[in-house]
């Protein structure tokens, strides 16, 4: 049985080399509408993806228009890296990870025997406090102090989703100053999509802690692309870090041939291959995923917390598939993780 789901998982690998090196998209509406609706879905999209960069590279738009020399260069190395397996950053699957998503699967699991699980795992117990007692996930006042209370307090749902975080928090924790800011905002938005991806696959009667974890591959393949730049960019002594222009050309190609490549390192279910691709290239006239919604949902309120360049109602309505009674709640609840988040010096 596990080699048939490797084999459905390679069916979802990394694209060949020429569709790779097509520039993609991170926000991709489905095709539901007349060509004029579809052309003014795709500038808002473009828009709503330019703020977002000029606030996670921390770059003004005319720094990412730029063209650094030797960019192309560090670029084809990437992809190269990217289609031959081997990305010196890419995370590498966490030990306890397929237990605990056999485990949080099966609806006869128990509270003990997801406790049992953390506790196998010195390092996971450790992460999965601080993220239970972060501002994001703490229900209350009170300090979560082992492992059995946070599954009690937070509930079979609740620890599925902190258990996604605390796999994938250190592996996007900054590790020097230079990177400090852009992981901080990646963390941000990747909490904030995955919470909206969450709430969205709700309204849909979807898996919720599933959309969750894959709302959060996007951040974590942003870092994982900017260690890798970083890496490229010491071997061929044109600096230590990339410029913010290489560095929003990388991801704008190569973002979901990482996340589709970190779901196949990580061995995780065929349906979370599927949901990226159909994120990735929507089918005419399909309904929006949850995971679409939710990335645009997450990133649209993200920004707007953040007070930076975002995009009016009218216009976030016009590109997510969703009522205005089913926005409202969303809305709600990842504002009152991000006004909690704020107040956290660490996750500020």
């Amino acid at each position: 049985m596990p080699g048939f789901f490797s084999w459905i998982s390679g069916l979802f690998a990394t694209p060949p080399p020429a569709a790779a090196a097509t520039e993609t998209r991170l926000f991709n509406p489905a095709q539901s509408h007349s060509s004029e609706q579809q052309a003014s879905d795709a500038v808002v999209v473009k828009q709503l993806e330019d703020h977002l960069f000029c606030w996670l590279l921390d770059a003004s738009p005319a720094m990412l228009r730029s063209e650094p020399a030797g960019a192309e260069q560090i670029l084809a190395e990437l992809e190269r890296r990217l289609l031959t397996s081997e990305m010196e950053e890419l995370p590498r699957r966490p030990g306890s990870l397929p237990m605990l998503m056999r485990a949080l699967s099966n609806e006869t699991t128990d509270r003990k025997q997801i406790t049992d699980i953390i506790l196998s795992d010195p390092s996971l117990t450790d992460q999965l406090l601080q993220v239970a007692n972060s501002p994001y996930f703490r229900p209350g006042d009170n300090t979560i102090e082992s492992v059995d209370q946070a599954v009690f307090v937070l509930g079979l749902d609740g620890i599925r989703n902190v258990i996604s975080a605390a796999v994938m928090r250190p592996m996007m924790a900054a590790r020097n100053s230079r990177e400090a800011l852009f992981a901080q905002r990646a963390w941000r938005w990747g909490l904030t999509c995955a919470r909206s991806a969450e709430l969205i696959a709700r309204i849909h009667r979807d898996d919720t802690s599933a959309h969750f974890m894959v709302g959060l591959l996007p951040a974590l393949a942003y870092i994982t692309i900017r260690r890798e730049l970083g890496r490229i960019c010491r071997t061929q002594n044109t600096g230590s870090e990339p410029e913010p222009a290489v560095l929003r050309t990388a991801l704008i190609r190569h973002q979901w041939t990482a996340c589709q490549l970190l779901a196949n390192v990580w061995n995780l279910p065929p349906k979370y291959h599927a949901w990226l691709l159909s994120a990735e290239r929507p089918a005419p006239r399909q309904p929006h995923s949850a995971l679409t919604d939710g990335l645009l949902l997450g990133t649209r309120e993200v920004l707007r917390h953040a007070r930076q360049r975002n995009l009016p109602e009218d216009k976030l309505a016009q590109i997510v598939h969703l009522t205005p009674e089913q926005v409202t709640p969303v809305r709600k609840a990842v504002l009152k993780m991000l006004q909690e988040g704020k107040s956290s010096k660490a996750d500020a």
